[in-house]
C-alpha cells in the first residue's frame, strides 16, 4: 500500500487520531504532551501514530494534510489542527464537543 493510502486509511478508520512525536504515555515533545493532555481531559479514546518511528508518515503527512507541523489532530476525517488550536479548543470547551461528537448524526 502506498504511504498516502496508508495515511488516508488511518484517518478514515479512526474517528479521532493524533499524529504526534512519541506516544501518549511518553510524548517526545512539549507540543505533543500538551495535545495528549487536552485530548485525555475529554475522556474519549483516541488513536495515535508516533511519527518518530514512522519516518514515511512524518515526511508525507504534511503534504497530505497541507499542514506543515506536528502534532496533528484529525476527527471524523478532518484536520482539526495542531497544539495551539487544540489548546484553544480545550479552553473554550469546543474540543470535548468535537471529540465526543453527538453520536446521533444521521448519515446518508
Amino acid at each position: 500500500m502506498d504511504i498516502m493510502e496508508t495515511i488516508k486509511d488511518q484517518i478514515t478508520n479512526n474517528r479521532v487520531i493524533l499524529y504526534m512525536k512519541g506516544s501518549p504515555n511518553q510524548p517526545q515533545c512539549g507540543f505533543s504532551a500538551q495535545s495528549v493532555q487536552a485530548l485525555m481531559a475529554c475522556g474519549e479514546r483516541f488513536a495515535y501514530v508516533d511519527i518518530l518511528t514512522n519516518p514515511e508518515i512524518r515526511a508525507n503527512l504534511p503534504k497530505y494534510a497541507n499542514w506543515p507541523t506536528f502534532p496533528q489532530l484529525w476527527v471524523d476525517g478532518e484536520l482539526i489542527g495542531g497544539c495551539d488550536i487544540i489548546n484553544e479548543m480545550q479552553a473554550s470547551g469546543e474540543l470535548k464537543e468535537v471529540v465526543c461528537g453527538s453520536g446521533d448524526q444521521a448519515e446518508g
